[in-house]
């Protein structure tokens, strides 16, 4: 399910997905329901700074290589386009739910935004793994949406449910794009 034709790109969604699960990871500490859980969080988001901390380097050393995106092409004006349509959707949602004192879906509103990001980006980075993750987000954030708030807020559920799922598609991504370097 991983293209090794432009490890550049696999190197960088590794760093991105560090990122990712670093920052999921972190929202999920809305009160977690038990102690446990925050070492679990813990954990994950030491996981995820390694990722980062092996992925950075990575890509700088590769930058030279081709990458599915250069500037100026469809495939790049594409990918600026989506990104930006994005943003502006997740705020303006985040905005929207703070207006109607529904704070609490804002998490669960913003992985979803995030995941079906992935799928128009699986097509322009020719890595059909991202449907894969667009799908596991997507589920995750519609999880969050129904979630019963007694036992953890449902932005610990999304970080919770959704670190792990960019840690083990960030550490595929960085083997897989340092093999093929």
């Amino acid at each position: 399910m991983l293209n090794p034709d432009h490890p550049r790109d696999l190197l960088m969604i590794a760093a991105i997905f560090g990122v990712a699960a670093l920052v999921w990871a972190g929202w999920a500490q809305d009160r977690p329901p038990s102690v446990a859980w925050r070492v679990y969080l813990a954990i994950a988001s030491i996981a995820a700074l390694a990722l980062v901390a092996f992925a950075v380097p990575a890509v700088v050393g590769a930058w030279s290589e081709g990458t599915a995106i250069t500037p100026g092409t469809p495939e790049f004006i594409a990918y600026l386009v989506w990104f930006w349509v994005e943003v502006v959707v997740a705020v303006g949602g985040a905005i929207m739910l703070t207006r109607r004192k529904r704070t609490h879906l804002i998490a669960p509103f913003v992985l979803l935004v995030v995941g079906l990001h992935f799928f128009p980006l699986a097509v322009v980075f020719a890595q059909p793994v991202l449907h894969g993750v667009a799908v596991l987000l997507a589920a995750i954030a519609v999880s969050g949406f129904v979630v019963r708030r007694r036992m953890a807020e449902p932005s610990f559920w999304c970080g919770a449910l959704a670190a792990p799922v960019f840690l083990a598609v960030g550490v595929w991504t960085l083997t897989t794009g340092l093999a093929a370097a």
